[in-house]
């Protein structure tokens, strides 16, 4: 249990700092609410009405979603190589440059079929 104390007490300082933050932002932050802000933010577009029951969404949301969690999945499995690269060796080294070579053609196969592009 000694050995996961520091992440303990990192972790509630965090999270104390989180809750005092919001805390203190809603008591002693300006409230003059006008209507431009309570509208949603649409980055800088103007905002359109949607049915009653919400819009449907266009599958190329859905698709860069996807995309993002591929390549954020492989950076969940960099970083503890990078962390034992020395005690890996070489066999980690092939390895880690299968994997990456893997994600690339993913992302090239991606890139020309024109998953990347918003039209």
């Amino acid at each position: 249990m000694n050995a996961y104390a520091p992440i303990l007490v990192l972790g509630a300082l965090g999270a104390g700092f989180a809750i005092f933050s919001v805390v203190m932002a809603s008591r002693i932050g300006p409230k003059r609410y006008n209507r431009a802000k309570l509208e949603a933010y649409e980055c800088g577009i103007e905002p359109t009405p949607q049915p009653s029951g919400g819009g449907r969404f266009p599958i190329k949301y859905y698709l860069t979603a996807m995309l993002f969690i591929v390549f954020d999945i492989e950076i969940v499995f960099l970083y503890p190589w990078a962390v034992t690269f020395d005690s890996l060796g070489l066999f980690g080294l092939v390895e880690m440059l299968l994997f990456v070579l893997t994600v690339f053609v993913a992302y090239a196969y991606v890139w020309r079929r024109g998953g990347l592009e918003w039209d």
